[in-house]
């Protein structure tokens, strides 16, 4: 653990000592080195909270030392290069050598098998470079591979040095076809097993066996042997969610669930995914980046009672107070205890084996507890939210809606001056969103890509990619907003001066795709995979694609990204009322241009169908933006897509019109005009 300064440490020691209900000065060093490995105040967190973690109320001078103190540890964090880029891959088959493994499988995770994790959790990011947001890697003595989704094809091609990693489509060739065909006769390759579910583990297993070779867990990952300063797990403040933005109090969830498990016959269920934390017990946390998450694990118990393993030094006072007697709080180091104690009162243990790590999995079976797989029980109640969450977000979207009419208002006015940049016009945008009430942070970093970046799925802007905006080509931005009350999610592409009738043609048909999606009434039982063509209809019809999936699920100031509704060729989940899943057909051409038009969906009954023999539902768009006129061909539109189009502006002009200023208001009735 870094440590502070003597001069700076003494301070804080006597400033602490003379303040009532301050923690102890240990306490307090490994929570300012949690603070400093946690996203920066202010993201996904809550500004001016984090001091009161050291006391009730602390005082002034107490304030000024602890600011003092995070700025010399965050000041010695920043400036610690590590080893080079170039020299992590060597180092690590060295370590490898050392422990008598012939590879190592590196994941995109962390312990949560969560797609978006702390900096400590990065470490395929730095070990490779590679900054997407899902991908693994597995490196043997004499070859290394990446694998990626359809999102990052091109960007792990600029990211990663393919001299030493050979790249491949993670659904395509798959990681266990690489390590079953190029896995060395009689083996090890490492593994840890917090890092993969025991559902993966045993695929991965088999492969190995397939080449003749074995898996071999590690007790500590090789990686952080290597990776002198890595951040420290992030401690950040945790805050009761409201009860009005919340819809149903922490102690009816956990009562409602548990009299599920207790119908199931199941004594308890492990909860490894925070997502499920946070809603389950209605708070919020800062430790990930642009999502109000704490990373912790749980255990519901079918009497309503939950254990929380985390730092309880995050914990503010009002939170202990809101967790009340059902809660009880440890160290994560005490889970091991809690899940023995399990197995030893025999009964069934809930975990879900794709979710869960594949060390809990093994410790409950090793405990002698019967084993149920099935779903972390918050997964679909989380999903399917209620009135409030609903009202919420309805709120969120029509408040994040002025930021997006003006800041397309600015792009309109500004990109054909050939000074305007893809980092610049995101700044932007987020310049606009501060000024929403109730914001709090990007629901991830925006993806803001001009001409052939937006052909990059996922594209993330830097100095040395920035691209001018120009006339002759499209401008691509999709972002999101976390708000108290709501999560939003949406993409628009522009046209930058005069687009091509190859442009055009994509764009329209990308938007008779969306358009098709919206539209949609289906019976009750439908599955995203089943409606994932009809937004992939009109593209096919001219020989068109996209490789990506064309909703993901939307959390309530959670997850942008959440299961298990996706629409989506692997989309098994039936749709239900209350979901937020999102709509966003593409287009990309490789060095040519990007086009994304996405609005986020809510599944409901569909009342004009009622009285059926089935029940049928349809969906509400609840995100509000100019679609660009300038991109439509026209002639392309049926009848029912032009009076969409129009039915739709219409709506965006309603919402939005009368919170801007008189220049906005004058573009937006322009944008929002009839076809």
């Amino acid at each position: 653990m870094r440590s502070l300064p003597a001069p700076i440490r003494d301070t804080l020691a006597a400033e602490l000592a003379t303040c009532p209900q301050a923690i102890a000065l240990s306490d307090a060093e490994r929570l300012l080195v949690g603070l400093v490995g946690a996203p920066p105040v202010g993201s996904a967190g809550e500004q001016g909270l984090w001091t009161r973690l050291f006391a009730t109320a602390p005082t002034p001078s107490l304030i000024a030392a602890l600011m003092v103190a995070r700025a010399a540890l965050g000041s010695a964090a920043a400036t610690w290069q590590g080893l080079p880029l170039t020299e992590r891959l060597p180092a690590l088959r060295r370590e490898l050598a050392q422990r008598g493994l012939a590879g190592f499988i590196i994941p995109h995770c962390d312990e949560h098998q969560s797609e978006f994790i702390p900096a400590a959790s990065a470490r395929l990011a730095w070990l490779t470079g590679f900054t997407g947001s899902a991908g693994q890697a597995v490196l043997l003595a004499d070859k290394a591979a990446i694998f990626v989704d359809g999102r990052y094809t091109l960007q792990v091609r600029d990211q990663v040095d393919t001299a030493a990693y050979e790249t491949l489509h993670l659904i395509e060739q798959p990681t266990v076809d690489w390590i079953a065909a190029n896995l060395p006769q009689g083996a090890a390759l490492g593994i840890d097993p917090w890092l993969h579910g025991a559902e993966s583990l045993e695929k991965l297993s088999q492969a190995a066996e397939k080449a003749g070779g074995r898996l071999e867990w590690v007790d500590s990952n090789p990686v952080d042997a290597i990776w002198t300063g890595r951040p420290a797990l992030p401690i950040a403040p945790v805050v009761p969610h409201p009860l009005e933005y919340a819809g149903e109090a922490a102690e009816a969830k956990r009562q409602r669930l548990a009299e599920d498990l207790a119908k199931a016959d199941v004594a308890a269920a492990v909860l490894a995914q925070p997502d499920s934390l946070a809603w389950l017990l209605n708070i919020r946390g800062g430790d990930t980046a642009h999502t109000p998450l704490l990373l912790g694990f749980g255990i519901l118990h079918n009497d309503g009672r939950v254990e929380l393993f985390c730092e309880s030094l995050k914990l503010l006072p009002e939170t202990w107070t809101h967790l009340g007697n059902g809660v009880t709080v440890a160290p994560r180091a005490a889970l091991g205890d809690a899940l023995a104690r399990l197995g030893e009162a025999g009964g069934k243990g809930q975990a879900d084996r794709a979710a869960t790590p594949a060390w809990i999995w093994d410790q409950l079976k090793s405990a002698g507890a019967e084993l149920y797989n099935a779903p972390d029980p918050c997964v679909l109640p989380r999903a399917t939210k209620n009135a409030a969450e609903l009202a919420g977000t309805r709120a969120a979207h029509a408040r994040d809606a002025v930021a997006m009419a003006r800041f397309l208002a600015w792009i309109n006015a500004n990109a054909t001056s050939g000074e305007v940049g893809e980092i610049q016009a995101a700044e932007q945008l987020l310049a606009f969103r501060r000024e929403v009430p109730g914001f709090r942070d990007e629901s991830f970093p925006a993806i803001s890509g001009f001409g052939p970046n937006g052909a990059i799925v996922h594209y993330r802007a830097t100095p040395l990619t920035d691209r001018k905006l120009a006339p002759g080509s499209l401008y691509l931005i999709d972002s999101g907003g976390q708000y108290r009350d709501g999560t939003t999610d949406i993409t628009r592409t522009v046209a930058v001066g005069d687009p091509s009738e190859e442009m055009r043609r994509a764009f329209t048909r990308v938007l008779q795709g969306h358009i098709d999606l919206a539209m949609a009434r289906f019976p009750e039982g439908t599955t995203g995979a089943q409606l994932d063509v009809l937004a992939r209809r009109p593209l096919w019809d001219d020989g068109l694609d996209f490789n990506h999936g064309t909703g993901h699920g939307v959390g309530s100031y959670l997850g942008v990204h959440e299961g298990p509704q996706r629409v989506a060729k692997s989309g098994t989940q039936a749709l239900l009322p209350g979901m937020i899943v999102s709509n966003e057909p593409g287009y990309y051409k490789t060095d040519g241009f990007g086009i994304r038009t996405e609005n986020l969906l809510v599944v409901r009954q569909c009342e004009a169908l009622q009285g059926t023999a089935k029940t049928f539902l349809e969906f509400e768009t609840i995100s509000f933006a100019p679609i660009d006129r300038r991109l439509i061909q026209q002639e392309l539109l049926l009848p029912a897509e032009r009076a969409w189009i129009d039915a739709y502006h219409a709506q965006v002009f309603s919402c939005v019109a009368v919170a801007l200023d008189e220049p906005t208001r004058a573009w937006l009735a322009a944008a929002t005009a009839p076809l």
